[in-house]
């Protein structure tokens, strides 16, 4: 499903995160995607994850991580926006969500960001 034309970067440093915090935001019920335009990087998308402590343990987040980084591998490329920042956000419901619901949220949520 993915293409190979846009390069996926990642977002590693809180400052960073925290840049893509003050932007748009879609939520949905298994997923919360934060997006800003980054112009320095107009032919990128950059990207990172996080899930809270309130989730569950580090092996219920990591899990949920895993799952939003397949999904962003799949979508942004599609439905991202080259020269901005997305930032995955884990819900409660992203570990037991259904493959195909989780997917869904994903997809909605990037395309209401893409506006």
């Amino acid at each position: 499903m993915a293409s190979n034309s846009i390069k996926l970067g990642k977002l590693k440093k809180r400052s960073e995160f925290l840049y893509v915090r003050d932007g748009h935001y879609q939520a949905r019920p298994s997923v919360v995607i934060q997006m800003r335009a980054q112009p320095d990087r107009a032919d990128t998308i950059n990207v990172g994850f996080t899930a809270t402590k309130k989730i569950g343990n580090a092996v219920v987040r990591n899990r949920c991580k895993r799952r939003l980084r397949e999904l962003a591998r799949d979508f942004l490329p599609i439905h991202g926006k080259p020269g901005h920042d997305y930032v995955f956000i884990a819900r409660a419901t992203t570990a037991q969500a259904e493959w195909g619901t989780l997917q869904k949220d994903v997809e909605k949520a990037l395309l209401r960001l893409k506006g």
